[in-house]
C-alpha cells in the first residue's frame, strides 16, 4: 500500500480509500448549452469527476455554468498559455490539467503554482507519449515508460519549487505495457495520487479492453486514485466501463452481474435473457451480485455467493437467493421475477 500525500479535488478527497471516476466532454467548448447537457448526463451515469478543455478565453465561461449544473468537481485542461490555468481559478474550477513544461517560463509556472495556493486548487501534471520533451525522447530514442516517468517528475519538480504539492500525475500511453511499467515506475518514486488511463485507447470494443488491461492491472497492484477509460465513443460508455473494471477488480459499489458462457445442456434462450439483465442493473446503485445461470450444473452451487439469481431448466428456471433455491418461474416470467426480487434486496 502506497502512503500517499492526500489531495483533495472540490469534494473528493485523494487517499486510496476511494478510487474515483473521470470523463472528459466532448462537446465543442464554445457549446456552453451542449457541454452544461452532457455534464449533467456524466454525473447521472455516475461520473465522479469531470474535465473539460479550455483551448480559448471564450471557453472560460463553462466553468461556471458546469459548476452550477452539477454537484461534482471540475477540471480545466490546459496547454500552452498559463493565463488559461489563471482564469480557470478564478473562475471557481476544482483542479487545473497542466504540463507545467509547456506553459512558458518558470515565472508562469510560480504565478499558476501560487494562484492554486491560495485557492486551494491541485493541478494535475498530464504527461502522455505525444507530449515527451525533445531532450527526453533524445535519451530514450523512443516514449518508453522510463521517459515518461522522467517527464512527470521533472514536471513534479517545476512546481515543487514553487512550495506547490497538491499535485496528481498521471503518465499515459496507448501502447498497454508502457503504461503499466510506466505508472509502477513512478508510484515507487512519488508518494503524489495517480490518475490512470490508457490514452488514445481505441473505439469501444478495443478501447474497453485495452483499458481494463492496463487500468485493471494497476488497480489489482494497489496503484491508482482516479481512473479514466478513454473511448472515442460518448463519454457516458466511458463510466459504464470504468464501473465494470473497478467491479472487476473488487474496487467498486453497486452491482456485480455473473453468468454462465453456456452449453449443451441450456434450455432457455439465456444469452438474451443476460443482456436483458445485465442492461437493466446497469443504474442500480445497490451492492448485490446477481447471477444469472443456465442450468443446475452452474446454478445455485457455483453461483452460492449470489445474492440473487436464477438457474435454467427446461423452458423454466429457479430463482435462489444466496444458493438456497426459492421458486420455479417460467421461461416468460423469468426476467420480470428476477427484478421483482431484486427490488426487495
Amino acid at each position: 500500500m502506497r502512503k500517499l500525500h492526500t489531495v483533495k479535488v472540490g469534494n473528493c478527497t485523494l487517499d486510496g480509500k476511494h478510487i474515483y471516476i473521470q470523463s472528459m466532454l466532448n462537446v465543442p467548448a464554445a457549446d456552453i448549452e451542449g457541454s452544461v447537457k452532457q455534464a449533467l448526463a456524466l454525473e447521472k451515469a455516475g461520473c465522479e469527476i469531470i474535465r473539460a478543455a479550455i483551448p480559448d478565453e471564450n471557453a472560460v465561461k463553462l466553468i461556471p455554468a458546469i459548476k452550477e449544473a452539477v454537484n461534482i468537481p471540475l477540471v480545466a485542461d490546459i496547454h500552452f498559455n498559463y493565463k488559461l490555468a489563471l482564469e480557470s481559478t478564478a473562475a471557481g474550477v476544482d483542479k487545473i490539467r497542466i504540463n507545467p513544461g509547456n506553459i512558458g517560463s518558470f515565472e508562469n509556472v510560480k504565478l499558476v503554482a501560487k494562484t492554486c495556493t491560495e485557492r486551494n486548487i491541485p493541478i494535475r501534471i498530464g504527461v502522455n507519449s505525444g507530449s515527451l520533451e525533445k531532450d527526453i525522447l533524445e535519451k530514450y530514442g523512443s516514449p518508453t515508460a522510463e521517459a515518461l516517468a522522467e517527464s512527470a517528475l521533472r514536471h513534479a519538480a517545476l512546481l515543487e519549487r514553487c512550495d506547490f504539492g497538491d499535485i496528481v500525475i498521471s503518465i499515459k500511453s496507448s501502447d498497454v505495457p508502457t503504461m503499466i511499467k510506466a505508472y509502477r515506475i513512478i508510484a515507487e518514486k512519488t508518494n503524489y495520487p495517480l490518475h490512470l488511463g490508457v490514452t488514445e485507447a481505441g473505439t469501444k470494443r478495443m478501447g474497453i479492453i485495452k483499458s481494463a488491461v492496463g487500468i485493471g492491472s494497476l488497480l489489482a497492484d494497489g496503484i491508482g486514485e482516479t481512473i479514466r477509460v478513454s473511448l472515442t465513443a460518448d463519454p457516458c460508455e466511458e463510466i459504464y466501463a470504468a464501473k465494470d473494471i473497478l467491479s472487476a477488480v473488487g474496487k467498486g459499489n453497486g452491482v456485480k452481474f455473473v453468468s454462465c458462457p453456456t452449453c449443451g445442456r441450456t434450455k432457455i434462450d439465456l444469452i438474451s435473457l443476460a443482456e436483458k439483465v445485465e442492461a437493466a442493473l446497469k443504474d442500480i446503485r445497490k451492492d448485490i451480485t446477481v447471477a444469472v445461470m443456465g442450468c443446475a450444473v452452474n446454478g445455485p452451487g457455483e453461483a452460492r455467493e449470489a445474492d440473487i439469481g436464477i438457474a435454467g431448466g427446461d423452458g423454466c428456471a429457479v430463482l435462489f437467493k444466496k444458493g438456497e433455491i426459492i421458486r420455479k418461474v417460467p421461461e416468460n416470467e423469468i426476467f420480470s421475477a428476477l427484478l421483482d426480487e431484486i427490488e426487495k434486496l
